[in-house]
């Protein structure tokens, strides 16, 4: 038997305020197939789609699902089914799965898929929970199947950061993009491993070094101003070489 999903209380954010300022630069561009687009446009929505889930620092040409852009462009499957893909597909698994924790993945994926930051750290639980019972897939049926999905989303729509910006407000959500894709425990695992290692310091020469050099240097000026007084001597036929 499948343990229910853990009650949380929403608080307001601000995907949860009504809006009604006139649309600008700083709102999320919409990539939908309800309008048919056409194979420049869908190209576009593939692109957003692999910037919501991969993030910028992911774009990768190894991370692209071919299969799966096929079956979107020629109708057989639908956006929200892309995603459901791109989330379990396994550069996603290798790149964001396997170097977090339940809990700090499971916010990654609620941000991603349902455009918002989580609630509280009861919710951050809550889908870690489903995630340790139900496994991956389990857990990114029961983010796509949700009311809060389909209703901002449905099945065309591409998921996006709702309502980052209120021009009442002198400062608006980050991006979900400055999240970097693992945590500090991920990194201590890697120095560990002996990543991260400091650079060895530059040599720096023993001080008796420089003053030979400086002999040195001083010995052949004096010895080329002489060979040059010289070959001046010879030409005006002072002396003979």
């Amino acid at each position: 038997m499948a343990i229910p999903l853990l009650e949380y209380a929403p608080i307001s954010q601000n995907q949860r305020v009504a809006s009604y300022e006139t649309l600008g630069e700083e709102q999320p561009r919409i990539f939908t197939t309800e309008n048919l687009p056409s194979p420049l446009e869908m190209d576009d929505l593939i692109g957003a789609a692999y910037r919501q889930i991969f993030n910028e620092q992911q774009m990768l040409v190894s991370n692209r699902q071919q299969g799966l852009e096929s079956q979107l462009r020629n109708g057989q499957i639908t956006v929200r089914d892309f995603i459901r893909g791109l989330v379990l597909s396994e550069p996603f698994w290798r790149r964001n799965y396997e170097v977090n924790n339940n809990y700090r993945f499971a916010q990654m994926c609620v941000q991603r898929i349902l455009g918002r930051d989580v609630y509280s750290d009861r919710e951050k639980i809550a889908w870690s929970i489903v995630l340790a019972t139900k496994g991956l897939q389990g857990f990114v049926d029961d983010l796509l199947n949700s009311e809060e999905y389909l209703d901002n989303f449905g099945f065309d729509t591409v998921p996006y950061q709702r309502r980052r910006i209120l021009h009442q407000r002198p400062q608006g959500e980050l991006p979900f993009a400055r999240m970097p894709r693992y945590g500090a425990d991920y990194r201590a695992q890697l120095e560990a491993l002996g990543y991260f290692q400091p650079m060895e310091p530059p040599y720096i020469p023993p001080a008796w070094l420089g003053k030979v050099g400086a002999v040195i240097t001083i010995a052949g000026a004096g010895v080329l101003t002489l060979g040059t007084a010289a070959l001046a001597l010879a030409a005006w036929g002072i002396i003979s070489l």
